[in-house]
Formats: structure tokens, sequence, C-alpha cells
């Protein structure tokens, strides 16, 4: 599909001529993220010559390392670790929620696998209205109507199934997963601030305060042991059937009795008609580096190429100026996503035109280097970026590599384990637009293409991503975040093949952020101030926010070996290697 005007003007337009109600403000905190940061810790890089996982939990991390040590290649230490993660970091990783893996193989074709959550089969593009047609957040996000057919364990069997080593069965990925959920792990790090501070959403449902919560009400605290047996039942389930222990048979009818009875609307017939999708990767170049990311129904492989393509037509160096250039290229992408981007199953995305070149030179040529370009006449209230996606990155000595984002969506997801099986369930269904030109919880403005409908797939902003030089991996990343996923990886690549920092520093570099709607320029307290005054200058409304990215990525050092980073904004994050 050509495109023939800019999707910024296309946006800009019919927003203007819909009235979207103002959003409550998320309260669900981010308690992995420190809202004290002036200054990003730096990160101390990890060295490894065979093989690499960088994640936001260490002992998940620790267990993808074992597996590479053991002759697993980066895909098998990814499924063992995306299984350990829904132990170890329940509020992010999952087997209740989705996700995206994109996946180099040395000598043969890259692949993606989309594990995104569906809309169950009874979903109505009005199911998050209210009764005089407006837009519900409590619905959306709150209630067990906004969870959908997980995806993980589809994704995760897939990727094992298709690109894993044959050197390891499923039973022996799962194993150190089933051992972290029975014999139990202490509550530390992530776990003792987030239990606590998210303690609320989880009382809402006694099946969830009987694994998470003491007798009071209150969350675990640090020093308690965190068991989860019915989770590891269920892994054991998966472990011994494959897929099948989770879609189909006790597991997956305890799922939907637990879903139904809570008020939402996923079926046996639903668990049992989903599935994982190979689709192509989204591919783009910046700077003589090859770009490997993921197509939709993420929107984050285009909307990076197509702010890649924009900045590449500039010289950008560490100044208030080329963030200017940078935040502009976000706006217009961002505009892009709301007009175009959906689930491709059900609707037309252009994808080729999104992230042409061409198309770029015509949106380049509409940046002014010297003032900003009004987005809105007014601004939406901005909700708090959520935390609760989460990353890893993984390589292994054959120079394989897998680059995955999953996520439950809100921390701890809808907060409902499905009694008799330990999964916390998402509310990934936020991320459809209840009406066109409405806000989902990130304050994204979304169109007809994305509203909610049998079966479809919501769009999300998850940008895993792997960078090739001459053919060999040069970086993997990724980051949680909501809408700011996609500036975040933006702004790490910009670092490294623009300002000249290694992978430890443009991980800890500050961020900003513009998504269009509202017309803020959002920017970490970091945020050097003569850049913030820079910006400002230049006709940028900025807003100062704490951190909420949280970028794991891995670099080659030039010589055949690897170099992690583990963002500091975290606690727990690791960088493992041998």
């Amino acid at each position: 599909m050509r495109l023939l005007r800019s999707g910024f003007g296309v946006a800009l337009s019919a927003l203007l001529a819909l009235t979207a109600p103002a959003l409550a403000q998320n309260n669900l905190g981010t308690p992995s993220l420190d809202s004290s940061l002036q200054t990003v810790p730096p990160v101390v890089p990890v060295h490894a010559a065979h093989g690499m996982v960088v994640a936001q939990e260490g002992r998940a991390a620790q267990v993808g390392v074992e597996i590479l040590k053991q002759g697993g290649n980066a895909v098998d230490a990814a499924v063992a670790t995306g299984f350990a993660l829904a132990v170890t970091y329940p509020r992010a990783g999952n087997i209740g929620g989705g996700g995206f893996m994109v996946i180099h193989r040395k000598d043969q074709a890259p692949a993606t696998i989309d594990y995104r959550e569906t809309a169950p089969g009874a979903a109505t593009p009005t199911m998050f209205l209210d009764v005089n047609g407006n837009p519900d957040p409590q619905k959306s996000r709150d209630s067990a109507l906004a969870i959908g057919v997980p995806g993980t364990v589809a994704g995760l069997v897939m990727a094992h199934e298709k690109f894993g080593s044959g050197r390891f069965t499923l039973a022996q990925l799962v194993a150190p997963a089933i051992a972290l959920a029975r014999d139990g792990l202490p509550v530390d790090g992530d776990l003792a601030d987030s239990l606590p501070r998210l303690a609320a959403r989880l009382a809402r449902w006694p099946s969830s305060a009987a694994i998470f919560l003491n007798p009071d009400g209150s969350g675990l605290r640090a020093g308690q042991t965190l068991v989860q047996h019915d989770l590891a039942d269920t892994l054991s389930a998966i472990a011994r059937d494959g897929a099948h222990g989770f879609y189909d048979g006790a597991v997956a009818e305890k799922l939907a009795a637990g879903v139904r009875k809570a008020g939402g609307l996923i079926t046996v017939d639903d668990l049992k008609s989903y599935r994982a999708i190979l689709r192509e990767p989204v591919r783009g170049t910046y700077r003589g580096y090859d770009i490997l990311s993921m197509p939709p129904p993420s929107s984050g492989g285009v909307h990076l190429i197509e702010m890649l393509n924009i900045l590449e037509g500039f010289t950008l160096k560490d100044d208030a100026a080329s963030r200017h250039l940078m935040v502009e290229a976000m706006k217009r992408a961002y505009a892009d996503r709301a007009a175009y981007l959906g689930d491709p199953d059900s609707v037309s995305v252009p994808v080729k035109g999104l992230t042409s070149k061409r198309y770029a030179a015509t949106l380049r040529a509409t940046i002014d280097p010297q003032r900003a370009t009004p987005a809105t006449p007014g601004a939406f209230p901005v909700p708090r970026e959520g935390d609760n996606t989460t990353h890893f990155s993984v390589v292994d000595s054959d120079g394989n590599a897998v680059s995955n984002t999953y996520t439950l969506n809100f921390s701890y997801g809808v907060g409902l384990v499905a009694d008799g099986t330990g999964v916390l369930l998402n509310n990934e269904l936020d991320d459809f637009t209840a009406r066109p030109g409405a806000t989902n919880a990130f304050g994204l403005v979304g169109y007809e293409p994305n509203l909610p409908g049998p079966g479809k797939r919501p769009l999300s902003s998850m940008t895993p991503t792997i960078l090739l030089k001459d053919g060999k991996v040069a970086l993997v990343t990724g980051s949680p975040g909501g809408s700011r996923i996609i500036t975040a990886v933006l702004q790490q690549i910009v670092a490294m093949l623009d300002f000249g920092k290694d992978v430890a520093a443009s991980v800890t570099m500050p961020r900003l952020h513009h998504q269009w709607m509202p017309d803020e320029t959002l920017a970490e307290p970091a945020v050097p101030p003569e850049i913030i005054d820079g910006l400002r200058q230049r006709g940028h409304q900025v807003v100062v926010r704490r951190p909420a990215t949280a970028i794991n990525a891995i670099a080659s050092d030039g010589q055949g070996g690897w170099i992690g980073a583990a963002d500091t904004r975290t606690r727990g994050a690791r960088a493992a290697g041998y």
C-alpha cells in the first residue's frame, strides 16, 4: 500500500473531530523503577566469551545461562528463561499473558513468533463502553472482561519445537521453573517492592490472595517465602503434554472456569483454538546496520524503523538540537501508529509504506530544525507508564540470538489467579481502543483498525530487536515500559550508532519520550538541564517524569564475545554469561 499523505496529518485531523474523555490516572505504581532517580546509576558491563542472558530477574537469567553451558542454543535458553520468569518475576514474567520473540539464526533465515493474546470469541467492538457509549476504563483494565486468551505457552513451545537445538526436551527446559515454584523462593528484590504496594489489586481475588498475601491481607514481605504449588502443577502438565497441557484438558477447564466466574468471556473452546503465529520480521537499515524487529500486531518494529529512517537524513550529536529532531520523528511515527496499525490478520497494515525510505523523506521534510510541530491544541492527562512488561536478550556461542518481550499489561495483570492453576491472568485487552479516538491506559490513541473483535490481537508497543553488521549479531535489545518502549529502543540505537556510546552507556543514557498525544515531551529527571532548556526554547512542552523503561541488552565485543548490560533503573536485573 502506498501512503498518499502523512498519517501525522490524517490522525491529527481525525482526532480534532472527536472529543475523548479524560482518563483517570493508573494508580498501580511502578515499584521496581526508582522514582527518585536524578541520575541513572552506571551499568557495570558483563563480559562473556560464549553465551549470555540479560533479564530483569537474576535467578531466571541464570537458568538460561545454565542451559547454554549444557550445550543449548539461544532459543533453548530463552524458553527456559521465559518459564522461569513466570515464577520468579510474576508481575510481568508469565504464562498467563503473551508477547513476541525475534530470532536470529546463524546461516539461516530469521524468524519471529507472535504469541500475543487474542480476544475471546464473544468479544465485540463495543465491549468496553458504558451504557452511554463512552469508554469505561474499569471494564478494560480492572475486570475479567479485560483478560485475553494467553499466548505465552504456545509461543515458548513453538520456539522449542521449531528453533531449539534438539538437545533438550521441553520437560528439561521447564524443570527449573517447576522446582522454583514448588520449593519456593525468598521474597526479595522486585517481589519485596511490588507485593506490599500492589496487595490491594491481588486482594480482590481470594485465589490470588492465598498465594501472594499474608492472612492479614498484606503482601508477602522481604524474608518470607513465595511458594506456588498450583503453578508447579500447571508447569508440570506443560512439561508432560506440551501446549496441550495448558490449552486442553484439566488446566484449560480451570482457566476458563476461573475467568467466567470472575465475569470474563474466555471459554474452553477459546483456549483450544489459540495458536501462536510465525511471522516474517520487519526489516530496515540504519547507518550500515541491518535491523530485525517485530511486525504487527506489534507496532514496535514498524515505527522503530520509521523513526530511524527519518533520522538517517540528519547528522545527530549528543545535544539539544538532535534531541529535538528525535522528538519530532517520534511524533510522526506515533501519529501513524494511531492511524494505520492493528492486527494484520484483521486489517490491512501498510508496513512497506511506513518503513520505506521514501516515505521517511516526506516526513523529514515536514520537520523544522528550529521549532516544534504542534500535535494538538490541547493535551490529555498522561496515565503513569507501566514497567509491567519484561524483556530478555539471549545470545549463544554460535552467534544465534533471541530478543523476547512479553507481558501481563499491568503489574500482576488483572490480579486474578485462575483457581487451581497458579496462573496470573492478563488485562491485555485494554490495548484495544474502546472506541475510535479513545486512549488506553498508556495514553495511546487508537482508531478502527484496533477495535476489539473475536479472535483479534490487540496492538502492542513491544519492540524486541536485533541489529546485524555484515550478517553477524551486533546488538540484541528491548525494554518494558508501555508506550515508551519504542522510543527507548530508538534512543539506545542512536546512542550507540550516532553518539558513539558503548552498550552500557547507551542503556543508562537518560531518555525522552513523545507519543504524539498528548503533546508533551516526557523527560527523565536525569536528562541534562541544557537539553531540557534547548527543547523548551524550540517550543516543546517538557514534563519531567520518573523512569519508565528498562533496557536489557547484549552487544558484540567485536572479538567473538559478548558484553551484557542490565538496566540499573530496575532492581534485580542481571546480565549473566559464561
